[in-house]
């Protein structure tokens, strides 16, 4: 969803360890000089100090192209999830119950006999439904349907909060339709990208041929769909302009959206959509939308047809024979992020089984690996940081008492999600069969999560529902319903270890918990009021301060070079940048406010309670990876890459300088008056 400001991965840590009920997990070492490179001075590399042994003691896998701490709890959680789909795949289950329903999905999925022997079977009358298609004036029903199964088309349609009124779902449409990750990828014509486009060409033509073997005629349709694609890109929004609500919001009439994109039938479209009588709706972009209108009206009803197949192809690709998957695996993972060879086929579809049915199997989940006790636990930490927040708001001299006061009601307003849902969506109405093909109960799951997501239309938000399954290894704010929400999946070890002392749990958990709460306070989230609304709390005075200093830190970014003569991009990453610095400095108040009432401040392993603090949150982010994902994440990914969450991040926290005896001189010291601090 467009709106959540996700802390991807990641960031978890490890818990206090006074939690009452938590059922056993192994026994971890709380913090591990391994981890350590002493080769290093933490002055001149600290992230490289930090987490040097670990990198080297984890090499990186083939089928990754980065593998990290975060990574690696994914696989041990992912051990997990199989043994319990797998139990049920393997039994024979009454039909139509959850059970069934998981076990036939995983199943169909790994039967790969039966996908080679269907080659292309699966979509063929999918792309029969494009060729049938006699008029453009047929285009809003084509598109309306498939949308409703997953499949891509050049816009993008959900419903969601309204931004002027939270309260409210209401529809919304956006920009899209691109097949490669972000605009910059059709219109920078340095070597790399025209690489990868000529790439992407031969990507598309071997697709085309696995359909129907004709080289020469699928190579000009590769090009025709590169040419439409190109078109799009070019008038969407930059990945920048992306991150500004206001310049994202336009409320307007269908009637009026007729008028700026008259090529396109929208009342049509949103008629069959499902969404009869729709009066007005928020569009995004208007200017991505009107250009929708543009290449449909000057384009020829075959071209867009076979830029349609191809969308079929590209978003059926993983449910189908190994000669898709692996031409699929080949650009998009290979190409494009340098992995080397695709993950193992249960990995695959486990992945594809917990998307279609996250909250039966996150039921299962919790009741085997998640106790009451941890989440009562969770909630005392998140009490301590609010505290924390609280405590670094009233303190900063930059805001206007008035200010301090909007900023506080906001904390103490928001909405606080551990561990799991206390409702369960109900998966009655989903129909999965081993009867049918994979991709076919992949189409009928997605026709199922949109009824849902459809069914909320012009309907009161339900700030009970939960944007992530309790088995996802992550954490986010949704400034819409004002709230965090920490899944169950992120509270185990190494991330949630009960026998780790405080600085390790608030260096690691107790950043992640301050990262999503500083979300509701930077460049985004701080144009949202305590009710989720996009409205403007500030002083005149003080939002001039606040830009100010982001501007400082989105500067500091830019300058890192994170390869060759690549930069960080310091504006789209700022959110990520200004919550880092947020958890690091609110959890590190939260953590001496717990040394104040505690008489243990003594060395553990050579270490004083505060290195602990900041090698725990450093080795968070510890991981090796590969030169072309660096590329791919700095186009695309708006958090800054881990070693620069440390060694960008660091470096304008007062206290990591006292705990390291870092000095004038020393490569990553920063003078007082440079440092670039917002929270």
């Amino acid at each position: 969803m467009k709106k959540i400001s996700y802390f991807i991965l990641i960031c978890g840590g490890i818990m206090l360890s006074s939690c009452g009920n938590m059922k056993k997990a192994p026994e971890q070492v709380a913090y591990d000089l391994a981890n350590l490179d002493t080769t290093m001075a933490p002055g001149v590399d600290f992230y490289q100090y930090a987490c040097g042994g670990w990198m080297k003691n984890h090499p990186m896998k083939a089928e990754y192209s980065r593998f990290g701490t975060f990574d690696k709890l994914g696989e041990d959680n992912r051990d997990q999830l199989r043994s319990l789909v797998e139990e049920l795949s393997s039994k024979s289950n009454a039909d139509r119950t959850v059970a069934q329903k998981i076990g036939s999905m995983y199943n169909l999925g790994m039967d790969s006999v039966a996908l080679n022997k269907e080659a292309a079977t699966p979509i063929v009358a999918d792309l029969a439904k494009v060729n049938a298609i006699k008029d453009k004036n047929e285009l809003p029903a084509y598109l309306a349907e498939a949308i409703k199964s997953g499949v891509g088309g050049p816009f993008n349609f959900y419903i969601y909060a309204d931004d002027m009124n939270s309260s409210m779902n209401i529809a919304h449409i956006a920009q899209g339709g691109l097949s490669l990750p972000d605009r910059e990828y059709y219109v920078a014509n340095d070597a790399n990208s025209q690489k990868i486009r000529k790439q992407f060409v031969e990507f598309m033509t071997k697709m085309f041929d696995l359909v129907d073997k004709n080289t020469t005629i699928n190579q000009q349709k590769a090009a025709t769909v590169l040419k439409i694609e190109t078109q799009l890109a070019k008038a969407h929004f930059t990945k920048e302009a992306l991150r500004d609500p206001m310049k994202n919001y336009h409320m307007i009439a269908v009637s009026e959206l007729q008028k700026d994109a008259p090529d396109f039938a929208w009342t049509s479209f949103f008629n069959a959509v499902g969404l009869k009588d729709l009066k007005k709706l928020n569009v995004a972009q208007i200017e991505p939308i009107t250009e929708v209108s543009t290449v449909l009206r000057n384009y020829s009803l075959d071209e867009i047809k076979t830029y349609l197949s191809w969308q079929v192809l590209n978003s059926s690709a993983s449910y189908l024979s190994d000669d898709f998957e692996a031409a699929n695996f080949e650009f998009y993972d290979k190409t494009l992020s340098g992995k080397q060879e695709n993950k193992p086929r249960w990995k695959r579809v486990l992945g594809t089984t917990d998307g279609v049915l996250g909250e039966a199997i996150g039921q299962m989940y919790v009741e085997k690996y998640f106790s009451a006790g941890a989440k009562a636990r969770m909630l005392k930490l998140v009490d301590n940081l609010k505290t924390a927040l609280s405590q670094r708001i009233q303190g900063l001299e930059w805001m206007s008492p008035e200010t301090k006061t909007k900023a506080l009601e906001k904390l103490t307003t928001f909405r606080v999600k551990i561990g799991y849902p206390d409702k369960w969506r109900d998966y009655t109405k989903l129909d999965i069969t081993s009867k049918e093909s994979y991709w076919a109960n992949v189409k009928k799951a997605n026709q199922f999560e949109f009824d849902y997501m459809l069914g909320k239309a012009n309907k009161p938000v339900d700030k009970d529902e939960w944007l992530m399954t309790p088995q996802t290894v992550n954490a986010y704010y949704n400034p819409a319903t004002n709230e965090i929400c920490f899944p169950a999946a992120i509270l185990q070890p190494p991330f949630f270890n009960l026998g780790a002392d405080d600085a390790v749990n608030y260096g690691a958990i107790g950043v992640v918990i301050g990262h999503e709460m500083t979300h509701g306070f930077d460049d985004q989230g701080s144009q949202y009021d305590k009710d989720g609304n996009l409205k403007n709390w500030w002083s005149k005075t003080d939002l001039e301060k606040f830009n100010a200093r982001t501007k400082s830190l989105a500067t500091q970014y830019s300058k890192i070079i994170v390869l060759d003569s690549l930069h960080a991009n310091g504006e789209f990453t700022l959110g990520e940048n200004i919550a880092d610095q947020g958890g690091l400095q609110v959890s590190f108040l939260a953590f001496q406010n717990t040394l104040r009432e505690s008489s243990d401040h003594d060395k553990i392993d050579g270490l004083t309670p505060e290195q602990r603090f900041f090698l725990s949150y450093s080795n968070v982010w510890a991981g090796n990876i590969r030169n072309e994902e660096i590329i791919r994440r700095t186009q695309t990914d708006p958090h800054s890459l881990g070693k620069w969450r440390v060694n960008g991040a660091l470096p304008n926290v007062e206290a990591w300088y006292k705990a390291f005896n870092i000095k004038p001189g020393d490569p990553m010291y920063i003078a007082p008056e440079k440092r670039a601090i917002v929270w």
